[in-house]
């Protein structure tokens, strides 16, 4: 007997929601991934992602399915857009919503839950092939992540409080995937006066200690709320 909207579990088979969670450790982005443990894609890795039920909103639903799936929960999860490409699920039509974040991995403990048998982290360039469109929500997200970034001051509850320029210059280029000129990228953000020196360099270091900075909060919040245009 088919279940009914009033059922507590009853899903939108029609609309589901996928994650897109990337990380960011040893100066480089990684993205985390399930591997599927029943089903038509079983066996491959792929976004974490499942269906929405009729009781609870899109929000709601996200964070379920990524704490179901991943282990992964009290996360800042923003809704990147849909994806409805008639084609995109081989069995039915089915709309997705994907959502992105970006964290500190070391921050997570990970545990394979619900219908996926493993999880873990995978760079970027090691990034096996995924079913579905899920290839394409990546892409998109990497794209939305450039251009936000040139924007708005995302990725800094990334570094520690106190940082070195250098460390901000490789969060720039792991979200932009380039190399970045040293003197014009450092030019540019002073221009943004969004960094404050703390009078302190880097100790137990090999090499030549850095300068210390943290952010002016005021002027993270400003540029946060009104955006900005950091051409590198």
């Amino acid at each position: 007997m088919p279940m009914t909207h009033d059922a507590p579990d009853a899903i939108i088979d029609a609309l589901s929601i996928d994650c897109l969670i990337f990380g960011f450790q040893k100066n480089e982005l990684d993205i985390l991934l399930v591997q599927h443990g029943e089903g038509i894609s079983k066996g491959k890795w792929a976004l974490p992602g499942g269906w929405i039920k009729y009781n609870e909103g899109a929000d709601d639903a996200a964070a379920r399915i990524l704490h179901d799936l991943t282990g992964v929960s009290r996360i800042y999860l923003e809704q990147l857009r849909a994806f409805g490409d008639v084609h995109r699920y081989p069995t039915k039509r089915v709309i997705t919503i994907a959502y992105y974040a970006l964290v500190k991995p070391e921050a997570y403990t990970l545990g394979a839950g619900f219908t996926a048998s493993d999880v873990k982290w995978f760079k970027l360039g090691d990034v096996p092939t995924l079913p579905y469109d899920h290839s394409d929500i990546l892409e998109a997200g990497l794209r939305h992540l450039k251009h936000k970034v040139r924007h708005e001051p995302i990725g800094f509850n990334l570094l520690p409080r106190k940082f070195t320029l250098l460390q901000l210059q490789e969060l720039y280029e792991a979200l932009l995937g380039q190399k970045l000129d040293k003197p014009n990228f450092r030019r540019k953000l002073m221009k943004m006066n969004l960094l404050l020196p703390c009078k302190e360099k880097q100790t137990d270091v090999s090499h030549r200690a850095a300068s210390l900075y943290r952010f002016d909060k005021k002027t993270y919040d400003k540029l946060s709320e009104k955006g900005f245009t950091f051409e590198l």
